[in-house]
This record gives C-alpha cells, sequence and structure tokens, in this order.
C-alpha cells in the first residue's frame, strides 16, 4: 500500500526542476527511457517507485527499481539510465540529501545494542538494496507533508531523521553510518574527493593527496578505490570531462581553451577522452549543446 500511495505523491507533485518545498527532497518524474547521461551523484537516498534505473560507477553497475533503493555516501561521478519509462506510465523517483550532522546526532543518542557494530573499513560509494516497509512508511508520510503546509515546518525534519535512522539501522546501515563518523574511512576518503574536485584542473601527485586525507599512500589507494570504484587520476578525469561538457554547452567555439581550461595541455587527448566519456567528440557534441539539446538536467541516482 505505501508503494501505491508513493506512486501517486510523487506524480502528483513532480516539477520539471526536480525542487519540492521540503529541504532536500527532490521527485524525479521522467515519461520516456533516455540514453545514458553523466553527472555528480551527490550524497543522497533515492527510492524508484515505478520504472527504473542502472547506473554505473567506474566498473561497477548498480540497477534498481519499484520498492528499491540507492545510497550514495560521497559524491561521485556516474552515468545513470533511466529505464521502462513510457508516457502513462512513467519512472518515479524519491530522492533526499543525507546529511552528516544529523546522522551524527543519531549516532550520539542511539543506545549500545541499538546499531550494528561497523566493520571499520571503507565501503563503496553506492549500494542498493530493496526498500523496506518501515522506510517507505516514512518516506509517504514526509511527502505527505507537501500538502500540508501547516504541519510541514515541525514536522518533516522529525521524519526526515526518521529516514535517516530507518537506513542507518537498514541493510546499507554501515553504509550510511560512515557519514556520521568524523574519523571513518570515509570521511578520509571525502576529503580527498572533495580536494579533487575544487582541484581538478591541476596536476597532483597521488602522496600529496594522501598526505592531506590522513591516510598512507597504500591505505588511501585501497579505500579510494573502494569507495569510488576508480583511482583518484581517474576520478580527477571524469572531473575535467564533466566540467568541458559544461563549459561547452556556453563556449561550443572554444574547444581547445575548453580543454585547457579544465587541464588539458593536449587537444587530441582531450578529444580523445572525451569522446570515450561521451560517445562524440568535442566539435560533435558542441554542436549538438548549441543546437539547443544541451547536457540533460541530473535526475536522481
Amino acid at each position: 500500500m505505501s508503494l501505491d500511495e508513493l506512486r501517486a505523491l510523487l506524480e502528483r507533485h513532480a516539477r520539471p526542476d526536480l525542487a519540492t518545498v521540503i529541504d532536500g527532497v527532490r521527485i524525479c518524474k521522467v515519461d520516456y527511457a533516455a540514453a545514458p547521461e553523466s553527472s555528480m551523484s551527490g550524497t543522497v537516498l533515492a527510492v524508484i517507485a515505478q520504472g527504473g534505473k542502472r547506473l554505473a560507477l567506474g566498473d561497477r553497475f548498480y540497477d534498481y527499481g519499484a520498492g528499491q533503493y540507492l545510497v550514495a555516501s560521497v559524491d561521485v561521478p556516474v552515468t545513470g539510465q533511466v529505464m521502462d519509462a513510457a508516457p502513462g506510465r512513467p519512472a518515479l523517483g524519491f530522492g533526499m540529501t543525507l546529511e552528516p550532522a544529523v546522522i551524527a546526532e543519531l549516532l550520539l543518542q542511539a543506545a549500545p545494542g541499538d546499531l550494528a557494530r561497523s566493520r571499520g573499513i571503507a565501503q563503496p560509494g553506492i549500494a542498493v538494496s530493496d526498500a523496506p516497509g518501515e522506510l517507505l512508511d516514512a518516506i509517504v508520510r514526509l511527502l505527505r507533508l507537501l500538502d500540508r503546509p501547516r504541519d510541514r515546518k515541525a514536522l518533516a525534519p522529525l521524519v526526515k531523521r526518521e529516514i535517516l535512522w530507518r537506513l542507518m539501522t537498514g541493510e546499507q546501515g554501515d553504509v550510511v553510518r560512515q557519514l556520521g563518523v568524523a574519523d571513518s574511512s570515509l570521511m578520509h576518503v571525502r576529503h580527498a574527493v572533495r580536494w579533487i574536485r575544487e582541484n581538478y584542473a591541476r596536476p597532483f601527485r597521488v602522496e600529496d593527496v594522501a598526505q592531506l586525507s590522513g591516510m598512507s599512500v597504500s591505505a588511501f589507494h585501497r579505500n579510494f578505490q573502494e569507495v569510488t570504484a576508480m583511482s583518484p587520476i581517474q576520478f580527477q578525469k571524469h572531473i575535467r570531462l564533466q566540467a568541458a561538457r559544461l563549459l561547452l554547452a556556453n563556449r561550443p567555439n572554444d574547444i581547445t581553451g575548453v580543454g585547457q581550461r579544465v587541464g588539458y595541455d593536449s587537444p587530441s587527448q582531450f578529444s580523445r577522452e572525451y569522446r570515450r566519456q561521451f560517445g562524440a567528440p568535442p566539435s560533435v557534441d558542441a554542436a549538438r549543446l548549441r543546437g539547443g539539446a544541451g547536457p540533460a538536467a541530473p535526475a536522481l541516482p
């Protein structure tokens, strides 16, 4: 019953920009299966109520459909494709930002034995599970508040905390709980991810980023690969190419300049890696962007 009501609520409140009046909550409605699109995952919970999605992270693939959820514990470059969507039967999804500060507070409030003991090692940055009834019920109650402005300000934060608690005590609890532990392996990787994203156009030595993250080089390599499914250099390349594509939407006639701006000294290497990532060389993709298609707006992971 929760899934039926969830579908109805998502369809009624879906907007083209995915936004809702509840902070950190998004709704996705897609009427057709589209070509794969690259984006950043965000640090989120995503639940599918109808249709399905395939997500690629490095060499890992995740399929999830109606009644399943995905958690992304770090903001990573992914390629996603909506499946099983058609006019009259759209793919419908719910998304909510995961808040490390709230997770940390819930960890402090938990009584001994309330939570499974963490394995203490970095977990993959993305995980998929079947959504239990308690989680779906809490999400439905949160979305009902979209129709109840008087109750929303007081109750939405409480229901969001319940959703986080259901995740922390669920099948992927170890992944989610690490977000609230300041010295977890995941948090060290998140520091590295943030640094690379902020400095993607600069060359760097892996040893230096490992030191910034507070890990030995061997531990950094192992944990970064486990969380992101790619090496730090591969991660930087994905960020560079996504940044280049956004720049090309506004500067389609300056392909060489865009390549240099995101960190490529060699135009041929830029063109080769761009084509491998997006299926067309920058000049062809830039023409498509100039024609008004543009990069698709990022949907839920």
